[in-house]
Order: structure tokens, then C-alpha cells, then sequence
């Protein structure tokens, strides 16, 4: 992958914005989704949802081997349609919300980080999409 490029993420799901935004940044909501596969989980989010606030997911293996905490701080939030921030390590991602025809869409591209391959990196974090659409269409 050339340097520069980002990784770009996607889902589309029936659910209204306002309640895909609700839970896509509601720390209680986070760590319920907030995972890749079954054999991992997030025990704990914080959550500033605001330019300059700040964010940490702490996300393990449940077995204990594992476990980091993604965390970062926001440089842009526009309520029910973007938001931007930078990662401790300095990469940046982006997330669009966008609602059209009774379907909500998020869309995030990011910068890849260097220990993965790129398309491991893109598996991981579609796949914690596809376990948020999951979750959003089943919350109450």
C-alpha cells in the first residue's frame, strides 16, 4: 500500500441516525460493540465528544493475552455527520454518518498503522462495523 493512502471502512443499516450516532458514541453502547471477533471485548470507554476531548477503548482478548487501549483525541465533530481524530500513535481517521431513504451510512477511512498489512488492518475494522450494525439494529 503507498504511503499516504488511507484504509477506507463501510455499512449501511436501516436504523435512523440519530440513533446510529447515539450509540456509536455512548461509552455503555461502545463496549458492547466495540470488538472484532467473539473472543474479544472492550471492559471499559471514555468518551469527550468534543474538539479536543478525548477517547480510550480499552480492548483485550478475553482470554487475557492480550490488550491495548485505543485512544486518541477529536479535531473536528459534526454532530450526525462527521468525526475526525488523531491516535496516540499520530494516525488519523475520519467517520462520515450519512442518512438517505430511511438507511443510515458510515463510512471511516484511516491511516494504516505498520505492524499489519493493510488488508488485515481493513478486516478488523469492518469487521467491528459490521458487530456495530449488528448491535444497532437489535438495541432497544
Amino acid at each position: 500500500m503507498e504511503k499516504g493512502k488511507k484504509i477506507k471502512v463501510a455499512a449501511t443499516t436501516a436504523v435512523p441516525l440519530a440513533k446510529v450516532w447515539e450509540a456509536w458514541n455512548t461509552p455503555a453502547d461502545i463496549m458492547k460493540w466495540n470488538t472484532p471477533d467473539p473472543s474479544w471485548h472492550t471492559p471499559s470507554s471514555t468518551n469527550d465528544l468534543r474538539v479536543g476531548g478525548k477517547f480510550n477503548n480499552r480492548m483485550e482478548a478475553k482470554d487475557g493475552s492480550f490488550g491495548f487501549d485505543f485512544e486518541g483525541v477529536y479535531d473536528e465533530v459534526d454532530h450526525h455527520q462527521k468525526i475526525t481524530y488523531t491516535l496516540g500513535d499520530g494516525r488519523q481517521a475520519t467517520t462520515l454518518f450519512a442518512e438517505k431513504d430511511g438507511q443510515t451510512t458510515i463510512e471511516t477511512s484511516f491511516d494504516p498503522e505498520t505492524q499489519n498489512a493493510p488488508e488485515f488492518q481493513q478486516q478488523g475494522w469492518q469487521s467491528i462495523l459490521n458487530n456495530f450494525i449488528k448491535y444497532v439494529e437489535t438495541k432497544e
